[in-house]
């Protein structure tokens, strides 16, 4: 398991993009388990919806994305950092609201070089909130 000051210690994220809170089970170079616990205090959910607070998708995504950094860092990238680079095949399933647990599963689908995919599935309460396959670059922490 991977709490949240060796997460501050991966990731350059920080309040409020920091989106993950606990990893719970990493397979180096090929899966990782993280969760996301989701409070009416973050800031997004004023504007989104007012009256309705529902999570934007493209939040699940990035939070998505940090699960598979750190899966990335994980599995023997040492001083380096993770950049996002496409993502495919997005499909949001069920909103995700204030109060909900996300469950990211993310799995390595492809790897070459600096080069990573991956396939992942978000779950609130056993069911799938959404879908996607993306692909990241291991680099220098300065471009």
């Amino acid at each position: 398991m991977i709490e949240i000051r060796e997460i501050l210690s991966l990731l350059p994220h920080r309040y409020p993009f920091l989106l993950v809170d606990r990893v719970l089970e990493v397979v180096p170079n090929e899966r990782v388990v993280g969760i996301k616990n989701v409070t009416i205090n973050e800031p997004f959910f004023p504007g989104h919806f007012p009256g309705n607070p529902i999570m934007p998708g493209v939040l699940i995504i990035e939070a998505m994305a940090q699960v598979a950094g750190i899966l990335a860092l994980k599995s023997g990238v040492s001083g380096k950092a993770v950049y996002f680079m496409s993502i495919d095949g997005v499909k949001f399933r069920k909103p995700v609201m204030p109060g909900d647990q996300i469950r990211f599963e993310v799995q390595v689908t492809h790897k070459r070089g600096n080069i990573w995919k991956f396939a992942g599935k978000a779950y609130v309460d056993g069911k799938v909130t959404t879908e996607a396959e993306f692909a990241a670059m291991v680099s220098d922490k300065e471009l």
